[in-house]
């Protein structure tokens, strides 16, 4: 039942082999030549052996060899051993020699081939399968990513495809080998001697029992390390991520019992895999070599018994098929092992595939036209993970070319307004329209392309400035960039470093400081120039001076363009048109600076605590 639950989740991966087919029907069919011309061996050996013992006994060396004895060989064998009648005992061994010679280049030549069609396509398959699985990451949404680990998310997409492409190249080109092997040998040995095949091959059924009861176990195992090297590459990823603060609190004793602790149990369980897995070296060792024995035991008591059929060939024909079974027996164990480390891993990776996103694109999406008109109708949003109630019925119209501050403590909602905007999630209640559209009905690509956000969580890739500042305008030109720069307040010290904008940041941009990585965000979110604006909180990390010259420039730039400021800080410098005041998810407070003064409420209060905190 292990094993069939196991081909249940590989199941998922036959598109792939039905993508590649021609590659492996190809290496199918070279298998069966491979091993057609590798099972000619043993039939000429055993003609050879029978050649040189009768030609010992007789003492005559041109004997006629009798070709009723290889009646139950193949017909290109009995073919050359007719021929080779004519030939003298000298000669036979000779051209014999030859063309075992000759066999063995043309097995190699179609096995070269086989492993050229069959790996080949499972590297194609790697490709392709990591492709869907990044793909399908990028279509998840952002609750997905808040429940997940990233680690895990890596080691699906790395180890785990890995070990299913183990399954898609080698295990099943060494199954397929193995099927084609015994095929043939067990074919040509009844063909020979019923009696010896039976007595060659009655260790098979306890072979049978142990490989099942093996792969039952291993399943079992792989399932458990694969969970357990996800959490090791968790711990590691967060580590490194977070080498600075660990540094800073003196916690790098305590991290690395952590992970040493995760790493034993990892290595705990690996270890018991493997010694599992030991079992089938040993016990394919000692049933080939039971089977070999036995094979030169009843045959050797055959010949001396006189008993019809029975020669010395035949011996050593059945010998060299035990030992041709060798390999591809002993590879049962390794063949089910890899395929059920496989199912482990399909069946992890199947978990995200078959996780459909929360966010979908519509059906049949409605074209709009975005000038900059927003509202929220009634809007509601619940954390699904956490049950939070962000925002509460909450209603807001903005008008094309309007510019807002979002004000409010933390947790009052801020930031949830600027994911629904981006439709990272939807309204749990009401709606949210875009140029009268519901945001649901818009194609996901042109509502985020017509809205530059610079979220509060700065984030840079490991690239170069001009790269970073580029991400979401590609085609931008040197010039373009530079004004970005500049109407963000970050050119100067840009040009301070030595490589200028081929400036590499590192991982996250950690070169910079957060006031240069929010300047950078800031001048990305400028170039890419849209009709929508959001700036998440993105000033905290500059000085008074830096963040007055920001927002004069963005006083220019955000001219004709609707423009959401969410922030703690109140910009006295910033005309805007309207201030909203957040608690608990709902509008406290609206109106112009002057008007929320007059009010002297919420928003009176945090001018004036902001005023007392920049004076001090």
């Amino acid at each position: 039942m292990t094993i069939f639950a196991g081909m249940t989740h590989l199941a998922s991966l036959n598109k792939y082999f039905w993508k590649y087919k021609w590659r492996l029907l190809l290496g199918i069919l070279f298998i069966f030549l491979t091993n057609y011309f590798r099972i000619l061996s043993p039939q000429l050996t055993g003609y050879v052996v029978n050649t040189v013992v009768q030609t010992i006994q007789s003492g005559v060396e041109n004997i006629h060899t009798d070709d009723s004895h290889y009646k139950g060989y193949d017909l290109l064998v009995r073919i050359i051993i007719i021929k080779f009648n004519q030939f003298s005992f000298r000669d036979k061994i000779f051209y014999t020699g030859i063309i075992l010679i000759a066999l063995a280049i043309i097995s190699g030549l179609f096995m070269f081939l086989m492993r050229q069609s069959i790996i080949v396509m499972s590297r194609l398959i790697e490709f392709d399968q990591k492709n869907e699985v990044y793909r399908h990451y990028q279509q998840l949404d952002i609750g997905f990513y808040k429940t997940h680990q990233t680690g895990d998310l890596m080691n699906r997409i790395s180890e785990d495809v890995s070990r299913v492409r183990m399954y898609t190249g080698p295990a099943v080109m060494y199954f397929i080998n193995l099927a084609v092997i015994i095929g043939f040998s067990v074919y040509f040995m009844l063909r020979s001697d019923v009696k010896l095949t039976l007595v060659a091959l009655c260790p098979l059924p306890l072979l049978a029992i142990t490989i099942f009861w093996v792969n039952t176990l291993i399943n079992r195992k792989s399932e458990r390390i694969q969970a357990l090297l996800s959490d090791l590459t968790t711990n590691a990823q967060e580590s490194y991520s977070g080498i600075r603060v660990i540094k800073s609190f003196v916690q790098e004793k305590a991290m690395l019992g952590f992970f040493k602790k995760n790493a034993e149990e990892y290595k705990k369980n690996a270890l018991s895999l493997s010694k599992t897995e030991a079992i089938y070296f040993p016990s394919m060792a000692l049933l080939i070599g039971l089977s070999t024995l036995i094979t030169i035991l009843v045959g050797g008591m055959d010949v001396v018994n006189q008993v019809p059929g029975a020669n010395v060939g035949k011996i050593a024909e059945f010998v060299m098929y035990i030992q041709m079974l060798t390999f591809p027996v002993s590879a049962i164990g390794w063949t089910a092992s890899m395929t059920q480390r496989a199912s482990a891993s399909q069946k992890r990776i199947n978990e995200f595939l078959l996780t459909a996103p929360v966010i979908q694109e519509p059906l049949n999406p409605v074209e709009v036209d975005f000038k900059g008109n927003i509202e929220f109708k009634n809007t509601g949003f619940v954390y699904a993970h956490t049950g939070i109630k962000a925002i509460n019925d909450f209603s807001l119209k903005l008008s094309k070319g309007e510019k807002i501050a979002i004000v409010g403590k933390t947790g009052s909602g801020k930031t949830t307004l600027a994911q629904l905007l981006l439709r990272m999630y939807d309204p749990t209640e009401g709606e949210l329209l875009f140029e009268g559209v519901p945001s649901d009905k818009i194609s996901l690509q042109q509502l985020r392309s017509s809205i530059s956000y610079v979220p509060q969580d700065v984030f840079l890739f490991s690239e170069s400035i001009r790269n970073n500042i580029s991400f979401g305008n590609n085609d931008a030109s040197e010039e373009e960039i530079q004004i970005a720069a500049k109407n963000a307040g970050i050119y100067d010290e840009i040009m301070s470093f030595e490589n200028g904008f081929n400036t590499i940041v590192g991982e996250r941009g950690v070169t910079l400081s957060g006031g240069q990585k929010q300047r950078i965000s800031i001048a990305r979110a400028i170039l890419k120039n849209p009709q929508i604006v959001i700036f998440d909180d993105c000033l905290s990390a500059v000085d008074s001076k830096t963040e007055n010259l920001i927002i004069n420039h963005l006083n220019q730039y955000l001219t004709e363009k609707t423009a959401i400021i969410i922030t703690h800080r109140i910009f006295s410098l910033f005309k805007f048109d309207r201030i909203i005041v957040m608690q608990e998810g709902k509008i406290a407070e609206s109106g112009t600076h002057e008007s929320l003064m007059l009010q002297q409420g919420l928003y009176y209060e945090m001018f004036k605590l902001q005023q007392e905190m920049d004076e001090n």
